[in-house]
């Protein structure tokens, strides 16, 4: 099965990893958020990211069920 590929365009400088879980639709909620990243089901550049507020910058890669987003 092939993952859903998205591009997100961050404004400012850095976007925090729940900010991006509810900006994509990902997560539909803030608590939906955090327990995703509690569950250590979501990876950053190829490694678990345990951390509800990771500064994400452009050219990194985010990979949750199946979803994979790129940011720029």
């Amino acid at each position: 099965m092939k993952k859903q590929e998205i591009t997100f365009s961050i404004e400012g400088d850095y976007i925090d990893l729940l900010q991006l879980l509810k900006a994509t639709g990902i997560a539909s909620t803030g608590g939906h958020a955090k327990m995703m990243v509690e569950e250590g089901v979501i990876l950053r550049n190829g490694e678990q990211e345990l951390r509800k507020r990771a500064k994400l910058f452009p050219g990194d890669v985010v990979e949750i069920k199946g979803m994979k987003v790129c940011l720029q």
